[in-house]
């Protein structure tokens, strides 16, 4: 089963082809499909904004396509970044370092640094199926950065449990395990062997 991710995000790609390895499922890009179309993320909430992608992209391929919308939110920043954790900096086409040096300058010597990565997923179908899928992962924020695997917050977030360690030094295999990404895809994966069992 062919399925395009309604990114332009090469981490993202990487991260997701690594967990639907195995799946039958082939995650192909925009640019392997020839899809130059770019969704406005006006939406209120992860799963809306995920919605409008991948309706998008499905509509100008013809092929189920697959968005994810995920953000940061930091307690001592009342939630944010949120979903504005991609134009953070007042730009999309900042850099990660642009967007990590902000955090931790907004976040100062505080003591407060628990925070959550969300993902929300959605798929939508050619024959009007829309499957979803939500995880979160929590853990707080370093005060530096530590680590160069994985993107955007990455280095700057601790997750429960592992002693300390950033999103980008776990490995992806690890940190696919525990993330907001990993738990979305496992709750969407259920959600597609239903809609797969029905069809047969």
């Amino acid at each position: 089963m062919k399925m395009v991710l309604s990114s332009d995000n090469a981490g993202k790609l990487r991260e997701f082809r690594d967990i639907f390895a195995g799946s039958g499922i082939e995650l192909l890009s925009k640019k392997d499909c020839g899809c130059t179309v770019e969704v406005e993320e006006t939406g209120s909430t992860y799963e809306e904004n995920a919605y409008l992608k991948a309706y998008t992209v499905m509509k100008a391929t013809g092929l189920p396509a697959l968005a994810d919308d995920s953000g940061l939110c930091v307690d001592f920043l009342d939630g944010a970044p949120g979903l504005n954790s991609a134009r953070f900096t007042g730009s999309h086409s900042d850099s990660d370092d642009d967007r990590i040096a902000l955090l931790l300058k907004l976040m100062g010597d505080t003591e407060e640094r628990s925070a959550y990565f969300a993902c929300a997923l959605c798929c939508c179908l050619p024959d009007g199926t829309v499957l979803r899928g939500y995880g979160e992962c929590r853990g707080s924020i370093a005060r530096e950065k530590h680590g160069t695997d994985g993107f955007g917050f990455d280095p700057v977030f601790c997750p429960e449990g592992q002693g300390g360690e950033t999103m980008a030094t776990l490995g992806e295999k690890a940190k696919n395990a525990i993330s907001h990404r990993g738990k979305a895809v496992k709750n969407f994966k259920a959600e597609w062997e239903k809609y797969i069992h029905d069809q047969q």
